[in-house]
Order: structure tokens, then sequence, then C-alpha cells
């Protein structure tokens, strides 16, 4: 297998991560919004914790360099695997790669990355977003042990979305994908009314917050209104509905 690009090389000195190349497994369409791409290679050193996610260089185009950063659905270090759920109901630079990749291909990765982690003191854990934060959202929930509380609220484009996993026994969980129907992609209404019927448990919990850029903000503000403070809310901004992520793969942003 070849070197990683200098260009990721010095990315990854930079971020403080690892630079690999990984082969491509095997890539799969899950549902009409997602496509699951395995890779092989450098599992161990790529992946992280549950909650990170990594920088895959998905375009090269003379100079321009095109990443994108996809949370790791889950890892198996014994085969030296790792899988990503990437969205595919849309055309950009990530759902093409992931629509066209091919067993053997090989792709630079840079990871671990991502800040948003499980709360190991939370006894409960609510995850919140769009579909593009479901592998995310799993790969968290099943890291979880006996006898925390899981609650799911997923906003979905088509009923096969709905894709469910198993906990780890004596771990109470909750679901609920809500239908977008004929809303835009940034009106936040579909989770807020899920937010508001959503019985909170009792002690302390964390929220997770992923999805559109907007969206976020507003279901955030929701939860500060159902009394969670800062501390105990976790929020990334996946895209935006407006424009095309950056070539880093981030989501650009205008201030707040």
């Amino acid at each position: 297998m070849r070197e990683p690009l200098p260009s990721s090389q010095d990315l990854a000195r930079r971020l403080g991560a690892h630079a690999h190349v990984s082969r491509v497994v095997a890539a799969r369409p899950l549902s009409p919004s997602l496509t699951e791409v395995e890779l092989e290679g450098a599992a161990a050193a790529l992946t992280g914790q549950p909650g990170n996610d990594v920088m895959v260089l998905v375009d090269q185009r003379g100079p321009r360099m095109v990443r994108r950063r996809y949370s790791v659905r889950s890892v198996d270090l014994d085969a030296d695997r790792f899988r990503l759920w990437v969205t595919t109901g849309h055309d950009g630079a990530g759902s093409d790669w992931a629509r066209r990749a091919t067993a053997g291909d090989e792709v630079d990765v840079v990871g671990p990355r991502g800040k948003v982690l499980v709360d190991p003191h939370a006894a409960w854990h609510l995850f919140v977003g769009d579909v593009s934060g479901l592998g995310a959202f799993y790969r968290m929930a099943e890291s979880l042990t006996a006898p925390r509380q899981a609650l799911v609220v997923v906003e979905i484009d088509h009923d096969d979305d709905a894709l469910t996993t198993s906990l780890a026994e004596g771990v109470a969980v909750t679901g609920v994908f809500v239908d977008r129907r004929d809303r835009r992609r940034d009106d936040p209404q579909g989770l807020l009314l899920a937010l508001a019927a959503l019985a909170m448990p009792a002690g302390d919990g964390h929220a997770y917050v992923v999805g559109e850029l907007s969206v976020l903000h507003t279901v955030v503000d929701a939860l500060h209104d159902r009394g969670l403070d800062d501390h105990a809310i976790s929020a990334k901004s996946y895209w935006r509905a407006d424009r095309a992520n950056a070539d880093h793969g981030e989501p650009e942003r205008d201030g707040r």
C-alpha cells in the first residue's frame, strides 16, 4: 500500500492526528440516504473513541484537495477494519466518492478527529439530529453500559432511513424517527415537535446534537429551555442547507 500524500501527512501533523492510506473493502447502499463504506488499514490509529470522525480525501483534482469528515460507525480491530455511514441522498464530493467506491480503492484518511465524545458521568444520553448523524449516534450508544439510558431522535427523508441497532443488555433505549415530509432541510420544526413530546429522564443527562447548521442552533436553544446547560450539550454541525462544505470538510460559518 502506498504512503499517504504529503498534504495528508502535513495536515495530520498540524492536527495532532494520524495519516494513513486505507483500502476500500466494500461499499453498499443501506437506504435511499445512506451508503456504508468499509475500509481496511490503520483502524486502531485512525478511529479513536466513539464519537470521533475521520477526514477522507474524496477528490483530488490538480492542486485542489477535497476532504470530507465522517463519523466512524463501527470498528473491528481484529480485522483492522472500520465502517463509515455516508449520506448519499444528495449531490456532492463526498456522496459521489461513496457511490463510486469500489473494493480495492485506496484513500488517504486522517484521524481521529472531533471533540464530541460520550460523557462518562451522564446517566442518560440524548442523541438528536438528522440521518447524517445516525452512524455517530449508534457507535456512541453502543458503547453505553447498564444502567444507562439512550434516547435517539432522528429526522429522516425516507422510511427506509429508519435503520436500527442493538444496545448492551440493561441499557434502556427510546427511539423516535421523524418524517421530514415536505419541510425544508433547514426547517427544525420536526425535531422540535419530537423533543417537545419527549419526557426527559430523571438525573443528570447529556445531549449530543449534530446535523444542519441552523437546525442545530435552534435545537440547542430548545434544549436550554428544557433545563440543559451548555456543559450538558455537545453540538457539531455537519453541513448547511445553503452551500457545500469547504474543501477541508467543515460547513462554512457566518458567525452567530
